[in-house]
């Protein structure tokens, strides 16, 4: 079964830093795409970040673009999201997810496997 557990979630003043981390369970991880995804109160689930298996692309929400970055490490079974010039509306519950391999990036049905979330919470 695989688990996937998020960390790096906390309080940050907007135009301020925090780099998530994501590990994932079992020996698989380098075969699988990742995504990153956010959830604000009353507000669907919306797609930030996506990198392939092997790191060497990635795709980026518009509202993200610049200001994060998504990498992996395979050797540790981690994805990284590291978040630059925050703002009060990055304000959520982030969540990592594994790709299918379906569907496309952003779609939330392309994602088999998610973990409990982190928050974060950038205030002004």
């Amino acid at each position: 079964q695989v688990q996937l557990v998020e960390s790096g979630g906390g309080l940050v003043q907007a135009g301020g830093s925090l780099r998530l981390s994501c590990a994932h369970s079992g020996r698989t991880f380098s075969n699988y795409a990742m995504g990153w995804f956010r959830q604000a109160p009353g507000k669907e689930r919306e797609f930030v970040a996506h990198i392939s298996w092997s790191g060497g692309s990635t795709v980026y929400a518009d509202s993200v673009k610049g200001r994060f970055t998504i990498s992996r490490d395979n050797a540790k079974n981690t994805v990284y999201l590291q978040m630059n010039s925050l703002k009060p509306e990055d304000t959520a519950v982030y969540y990592c997810a594994r790709s299918r391999g379906a569907l496309g990036p952003i779609d939330t049905h392309g994602y088999d496997y998610w973990g409990q979330g982190t928050q974060v919470t950038v205030s002004s």
